[in-house]
């Protein structure tokens, strides 16, 4: 009798055997060799595994050395794996030898029995490379996992703390998923398994399978990123809009080509944006600094200035309802709460190299007028209606220097130049406030503009070079 830890000699030659296999297969000559008999040989010890498992399972008092059990598994997993690197031959005789199937019962009648969980973890990690290769390029393949492996595998191996399984469970999800297999997600059921994912993407940030599923397949579905946003508690909204934010950013976002898409975000977006503004008051007080909505509606406001940034999609963001208005009232408060009481919308020169802001509102300010900038460009109707709101005044009280808002009199100076242009009322009624004293003359001449006299009527025009 072999002693513990041991395996007995014909269990020992068959293992070295089915490794030398794996190591054989990594070369594509022999892959490309590789005859059906040698995969019926794996599948029979697949099957042969799991009798011995589900047994082990039911009757605590049967001998089965679950640990050879699992040795030979991984090595099994480890030639299939290898046997579908770039060879759609040994994909497609392997699905339909039923291999996919056999495996994935394996995975899941592996999680949760008690035996070493590195010898597990393995055989787990083997396991689920096996399902990525076989699905790589191979159409059959990813909805032979798909009906076989949804929701349930995915539910089961998302949860692990091992990363390596997490990854290549993501792996395998992202390959099989297509349009139609998103829209899978939007039954209730289902939906927990993109909150997993998203869940995965927040606590591993270097994780990119979880970050692909997302840019480049869920956020494809508005209905679906609705019904996500629905269940997220305010803390779990941020992650999806740190997403959603990296998928607008992209040069050539896959939402580019399908306008509706992107319209519907928009409009989504704008409308949490308006409903949630307010929250942002709370960040007056210090122990407000922390609070969750008020931190989603700074997200959203950054998703929306890059939104608005894209000028394939600006016509349809300058029609948004309410969104421009939203956007003055907000700074409005904002500007006024920090006249009221020293607070992190006051205007401040006073940071130094040794007190850098971390405030997570530093900057609101200046994302606001970017936005009002944005939605008034090459725009009469939003230009005459951010003067009809009284907004102009407010930009320019916002051209100085402000070091809780970076940049601020940058953005304040690309508003006016989008308010004034081609619009004579608004360059009429600036050119009256500096007149009066009511605007910041160098704040007009760092725009490249001066007030000009003409006929009794004050203009607001280019200004003219100073010789040197």
């Amino acid at each position: 009798m072999a002693a513990a830890g041991e395996l007995p000699a014909a269990a020992g030659a068959r293992l070295e055997s089915v490794r030398a296999l794996a190591g054989l297969l990594r070369e594509a000559q022999p892959r490309a060799m590789a005859e059906e008999s040698t995969f019926r040989g794996l599948l029979e010890i697949l099957t042969s595994a799991s009798g011995e498992i589900e047994q082990a399972c039911k009757d605590s008092h049967e001998l089965v050395d679950l640990d050879a059990c699992l040795l030979l598994l991984t090595e099994c997993f480890r030639c299939l794996r290898n046997a579908c690197v770039e060879c759609a031959k040994n994909q497609h005789l392997l699905r339909n030898l039923g291999l996919i199937s056999a495996s994935v019962h394996l995975i899941k009648l592996l999680h949760g029995i008690k035996i070493k969980e590195e010898l597990l973890l393995t055989a787990l990690r083997c396991s689920l490379q096996f399902l990525g290769n076989i699905a790589a390029g191979n159409k059959d393949s990813q909805h032979s996992i798909w009906k076989c492996a949804f929701p349930d595998l995915f539910l089961t191996c998302l949860t692990y703390s091992d990363k390596k399984v997490v990854a290549y469970c993501c792996m395998v999800l992202f390959t099989c998923l297509d349009p139609e297999k998103v829209r899978e997600f939007l039954d209730p059921g289902n939906l927990t398994v993109a909150l997993r994912v998203l869940k995965v993407y927040k606590e591993q940030l270097e994780s990119e399978w979880s970050f692909l599923i997302f840019t480049d397949r869920l956020l494809n579905s508005p209905e679906l990123v609705q019904a996500l946003y629905a269940k997220l508690s305010n803390q779990e909204r941020v992650p999806l809009l740190e997403l959603m934010m990296a998928k607008v950013s992209e040069k050539s976002p896959v939402t580019s080509e399908d306008p509706n898409v992107f319209m519907r975000h928009a409009g989504f977006l704008a409308d949490c944006f308006q409903e949630t503004c307010g929250a942002v008051l709370k960040l007056t007080s210090a122990a407000g600094a922390e609070d969750e909505e008020a931190l989603v509606t700074i997200r959203l406001l950054d998703v929306l200035c890059e939104m608005t940034s894209k000028n394939r999609h600006l016509e349809h963001l300058q029609a948004l309802p309410g969104l421009l208005e939203t956007a003055i009232d907000t700074l409005r408060l904002t500007h006024l709460a920090g006249k009221q009481a020293v607070n992190v919308f006051t205007a401040t020169h006073a940071v130094t190299a040794q007190e850098e802001i971390s405030h997570p509102a530093e900057g609101f300010k200046s994302h606001l007028i970017r936005l009002i900038g944005n939605l008034c460009y090459r725009n009469k109707g939003n230009q005459d209606k951010v003067y009809e709101l009284d907004g102009i005044p407010l930009i320019l009280d916002n051209c100085s220097i402000d070091d809780n808002n970076p940049f601020v009199k940058q953005w304040a100076v690309f508003a006016i130049r989008n308010l004034t242009e081609q619009n004579e009322r608004n360059q009429e009624f600036i050119a009256q406030l500096e007149h009066k004293r009511l605007a910041d003359s160098s704040a007009l001449e760092s725009m490249g503009l001066e007030i000009e006299k003409r006929d009794d009527k004050l203009i607001l025009s280019s200004a003219r070079k100073k010789p040197s």
